[in-house]
């Protein structure tokens, strides 16, 4: 009996351990390591301010407080392109120049609400030299002022500064970044005060600062007599306004082109649009031929010269 009861305790232990051990194992071999993955370069960093700007340009031009008619004129005069020709940037202090109707005060105010200053450099209607430019002047400059006054949201940051016709004065010397006028240097001509107000752009800026212009151009050649008449202004004679004022001419852009414009319109740049000077007649023509040509030009104040107090500190070379 005790020879039997071994072999069996022996049987209901290795039951008890799963049956028969099984034998053991090769270590598994250490899996190779895996190649190193390849390294990003990090994005390029965009700062927060230019990346805000170009998005809040986007939504200025879009803008509900622009008119359909309005936006409709950015096809042709490119608001966006020439602004950045002309420099614009947030934190400057701008002048823009009788900004009649506000076309462009509608994306200036806006974009530099908050981080800029903009300034609406109007003729005083008082000092016009004649009673027919007194009473445009007296009806434009209430209905810009009650533009701005009806959108404090949009325009309430807005300076509106009046400059008498025959002394213009945009502001503290020294104190401007950008001067802007669009489409206005052949009203300057028309009032006699043209190079007045090109020294006023200048006495306003910084050294370093910009007068953006852009104006109807006229056809090579052309008779200045008849810039009255057409409102198409020689090209070379706007250029040396401004260096005349001071100004070195530092570049200029076809931005505004328009090769469709032959520049001889019985009523002149107002046959074409917006104006439509002729009413129905011919407008599906003129319409075809959409706004003028325009000159684009970028002036500088040059930088100023040491003062004779630095000049003096600068090393003289010995005389040879």
């Amino acid at each position: 009996m005790q020879k039997l009861a071994l072999p069996f305790a022996l049987a209901l232990v290795l039951a008890a351990c799963g049956g028969n051990p099984e034998p053991p194992k090769p270590a598994a071999a250490p899996e190779a390591p895996k190649p190193a993955a390849p390294a990003v370069p990090p994005p390029v960093a965009v700062p927060a301010d230019v990346a805000n700007w170009d998005i809040l340009q986007s939504q200025v031009l879009v803008g509900h407080w622009r008119s359909e008619e309005n936006k409709a004129r950015d096809a042709y005069r490119h608001p966006r392109e020439t602004l950045a020709f002309f420099g614009l940037k947030p934190g400057m202090n701008v002048v823009e120049i009788t900004p009649g109707g506000g076309w462009y005060t509608e994306i200036l105010a806006p974009l530099l609400k908050g981080q800029g200053k903009l300034t609406a450099a109007i003729v005083d209607p008082a000092t016009a030299a004649s009673e027919g430019t007194k009473n445009y002047l007296d009806k434009s400059n209430a209905k810009y002022k009650e533009k701005l006054a009806g959108d404090a949201d949009r325009y309430g940051e807005v300076v509106v500064r009046e400059f008498p016709m025959n002394a213009p004065s945009f502001g503290e010397p020294g104190s401007a970044d950008l001067v802007l006028t669009f489409r206005n240097v052949h009203n300057f001509m028309a009032w006699n005060d043209d190079a007045a107000v090109f020294k006023a752009a200048f006495d306003v800026l910084k050294p370093g600062g910009v007068l953006g212009v852009t104006d109807h151009r006229a056809a090579p050649g052309t008779a200045l007599e008849k810039t009255k008449e057409s409102g198409y202004i020689p090209e070379d004679y706007v250029i040396k306004l401004a260096t005349d004022a001071g100004f070195t001419l530092a570049d200029k852009s076809e931005i505004n082109a328009n090769p469709k414009d032959t520049k001889d319109y019985e009523k002149g740049v107002w046959t074409l649009p917006p104006s439509f000077t002729l009413g129905d007649k011919d407008k599906d023509k003129y319409r075809a031929i959409g706004e003028s040509d325009r000159m684009t030009l970028k002036f500088v104040k040059p930088a100023a010269a040491p003062a004779p107090a630095d000049a003096a500190k600068q090393p003289v070379e010995p005389a040879k």
